[in-house]
């Protein structure tokens, strides 16, 4: 992924108005992100941790999404959930749920559409083995090479960002 700009990225915003692009708090380690091994960028917001933020880089410029993080869950070491994006094995604390309002007046109407994601939102590190999930060393063998992991779990953020802004 290109590097993007605090700009590029406030401007991206298509489910929340631009009153709330502009105080959402970037990572703080946003001048540090690992740009080449990033398919998109992802964050839980450091000044609200029960809201994160997605920007997926598509062919008309990038998309930024946000999200609602759950509260306290009771979660297992022992079970495991898979994320929607990236199809990586965690221990259910790993995977969550998160909810985004829909893009236009049907978001302002509240509704939503969800999907259980990394917790972290590193899928891309993930992908290539950068990132290892808590309490799952192993992961399952896939015969796809990176570029058809990435393909797949770029697809599968396509849908959910095609869900998100179909009303707008």
């Amino acid at each position: 992924m290109d590097p993007l700009t605090e700009k590029q990225i406030r401007s991206s915003f298509v489910n929340c108005s631009k009153g709330e692009a502009k105080r959402l708090k970037l990572p703080l380690d946003f001048a540090e992100l690992p740009w080449p091994d990033l398919d998109f960028v992802g964050w839980i917001d450091p000044g609200a941790p029960l809201r994160a933020h997605l920007v997926v880089p598509r062919p008309d410029g990038p998309t930024g999404i946000t999200l609602r993080v759950p509260g306290t869950r009771n979660t297992s070491a022992v079970k495991s959930s898979l994320c929607g994006i990236c199809l990586t094995a965690h221990a259910s604390s790993g995977v969550a749920l998160m909810v985004a309002p829909l893009a236009g007046p049907s978001g302002r109407e509240g509704n939503t559409v969800g999907m259980y994601l990394c917790a972290d939102l590193a899928c891309s590190l993930y992908l290539r083995g950068k990132r290892q999930p808590w309490m799952r060393p192993r992961q399952y063998e896939e015969s796809l090479s990176l570029d058809e992991k990435v393909a797949r779990a770029m697809g599968h953020l396509d849908g959910f960002l095609t869900k998100i802004t179909a009303g707008a």
